[in-house]
């Protein structure tokens, strides 16, 4: 936690140009004990602005609507500002923040949300860093292999050429993708290079997600297609599978390219400009669906990493409810 307060007041120094003196918050005894075990809580003045900052003591994310309950709470004991610090989190998380709850926050080096002051500072340049480029599509399908399957798994090019349908030399190239980003590890085990997660799966879907891509390359209206020729249900058809959400009139589906391209060559396919009746919705997707879906229906990773840009507030909150479901 030393730690994140030194980050704080360097990154407060270097972007406002002030100097900060946090101080422990008196207060911090009368909160729930669950509260006390997430959170520091420190003082500061922030251009002569009290501020109490809650500090997160693991760098495991919490969601958003999480983030805003405790924050609630936490503002029945203190009337001034209340600040979410964190040492890392997602860009979806962040927009979360601002959009749905305007919560302030501060991500040291990263990005600070203070809507009270009028500040909100993005650290743009981080963008062109290639830490920050997204995973290829095999590698991103290794991710997904690992957070669709049950128990630790010893994961080889050669079986995951096998279980996944890629080349040997393209599995070698996402093991090492992923060792250098810091997900995996490689070692050698006798002969062969293996590739293991050593935090569970959790962990991994969130130190990924920045990384992490729509599966979506191309979306088409097809007039009366023959579904049951079709990929898996995707899009609202798969997040009404998924939650509470109304299933759309047109249907959506989701399909490998290799897959459209056959079906596009040999069949009589009408391609739509716009929905009509008995048309359906497809998603030509970068890697096979029905590599993780379950029956009809594409994996909750893949989706939410399809829809997460949705501005529909009912998708958002239909999308976190999914997620919030999954036992990890």
């Amino acid at each position: 936690m030393d730690q994140l307060t030194t980050s704080l007041k360097r990154y407060l120094k270097e972007t406002l140009d002030i100097d900060v003196r946090p101080e422990q918050w008196s207060g911090t005894e009368s909160l729930p004990i669950f509260l006390r075990n997430m959170y520091v809580f420190f003082t500061v003045h922030i251009l002569d602005t009290p501020c109490l900052v809650m500090a997160a003591k693991e760098k495991t994310e919490q969601t958003p609507a999480t983030i805003y309950k405790h924050m609630l709470q936490i503002r029945k004991k203190w009337p001034d500002e209340v600040i979410y610090l964190q040492q890392h989190m997602t860009a979806y998380n962040r927009k979360r923040l601002i959009q749905q709850h305007k919560i302030p926050f501060i991500i040291p080096l990263n990005q600070m949300y203070l809507p009270f002051l009028g500040i909100d500072l993005r650290e743009h340049f981080k963008q062109i860093r290639k830490t920050e480029t997204g995973f290829s599509p095999s590698t991103q399908a290794v991710v997904l292999y690992y957070l669709t399957r049950n128990g630790q798994l010893r994961l080889t090019p050669k079986k995951l050429a096998s279980e996944l349908g890629y080349s040997i030399m393209t599995m070698t190239r996402a093991l090492d993708e992923l060792n250098g980003a810091g997900i995996g590890t490689i070692a050698m085990e006798g002969r062969e290079r293996v590739l293991r997660f050593h935090r569970d799966k959790k962990q991994v879907w969130e130190t990924a997600l920045e990384r992490l891509r729509s599966p979506v390359k191309k979306r088409v209206w097809v007039k009366d297609f023959p579904r049951q020729s079709f990929g898996l249900r995707a899009g609202l058809s798969a997040l009404a599978h998924y939650s509470n959400l109304a299933a759309p009139e047109n249907p959506v589906l989701a399909l490998e390219r290799g897959q459209w391209k056959k079906i596009y060559n040999t069949n009589d396919v009408m391609i739509l400009d716009v929905a009509e009746p008995n048309a359906g919705r497809l998603e030509i997707w970068s890697y096979s669906p029905v590599l993780f879906g379950k029956n009809g229906v594409v994996d909750r990773f893949s989706l939410f990493l399809s829809m997460k840009e949705d501005n529909d507030e009912r998708v958002q909150a239909a999308l976190e409810s999914m997620m919030e479901g999954i036992e990890w």
